[in-house]
């Protein structure tokens, strides 16, 4: 299980078992919560893997594949020290400022579709945010470090707080450590709208995708968007449910 899921589970012993005033020993109405952040969750999945499916399946006119796209979006725009490079796995596709290096997924890498220059086209967004000093962008990379602690170390916190007697202040660590991890997921947000905007720019101006053709890359990055919208509402969620079952403790 990972640290997420160990935070649910604290939640969960913590709410379920009579942590808080008015729950049962296996009745805790804020698992409602937990089950919305599911639901949004699944939906998000299932419509951007239904919308790269779907145009996965259609070659562009112009035939390049999602290499040659982002190397034509990076060069074109003057960007001549980010490196493109192949990895396993599906929709595994992302940009690390750190080092400079667009990672495309085999099918993005190598296909011709539409989704696969849409998908590439948006992780050279986020080159091009770089590029520019893109504030949202440099802030989300200063959270790295913050949010990974966070997601770490909170159910620890929290675990431990339950275990000795319900300690406030452990269990405050705990939520206040989960909130960085949140504030990392809302900075995503406007990063990864941006550079799906900048995506389509580029795509459109370089002739990459013909204007028939756009319409399906844009369906493919609003898909891709909703999970992050998703992510960063079910993080909401999983906190306000923290902050709920801490405060009914200490009322």
């Amino acid at each position: 299980m990972n640290s997420l899921g160990l935070v649910v589970a604290a939640m969960g012993y913590y709410g379920g078992y009579g942590y808080g005033p008015g729950f049962g020993m296996f009745y805790d109405p804020t698992y409602i919560l937990v089950l919305i952040g599911v639901v949004i969750s699944l939906i998000a999945s299932a419509k951007v893997n239904s919308a790269f499916a779907k145009y996965n399946r259609v070659r562009s006119y112009s035939g390049l594949t999602g290499a040659q796209t982002a190397e034509r979006i990076l060069r074109s725009n003057g960007i001549m020290d980010v490196s493109i490079r192949c990895i396993p796995g599906k929709l595994t596709d992302h940009y690390d400022p750190s080092k400079k290096v667009v990672s495309l997924s085999e099918s993005v890498y190598n296909g011709t579709s539409i989704a696969a220059i849409a998908v590439a086209a948006h992780e050279c967004g986020h080159c091009l945010q770089h590029d520019t000093d893109y504030a949202p962008l440099n802030i989300r990379t200063a959270l790295v470090p913050v949010a990974n602690i966070g997601s770490s170390l909170s159910w620890v916190f929290i675990i431990l707080g339950i275990l000795f007697g319900g300690s406030s202040l452990l269990i405050n660590i705990g939520i206040i450590l989960f909130s960085a991890a949140v504030a990392f997921q809302v900075v995503t947000l406007p990063v990864e709208f941006n550079a799906s905007r900048r995506a389509l720019g580029c795509i459109e101006s370089m002739g990459i995708l013909r204007a028939d053709e756009l319409k399906g890359g844009r369906k493919v990055l609003r898909a891709a968007a909703l999970t992050y919208v998703a992510a960063t509402l079910t993080a909401i969620l999983q906190l306000l449910r923290l902050i709920f079952l801490f405060g009914k403790r200490d009322d």
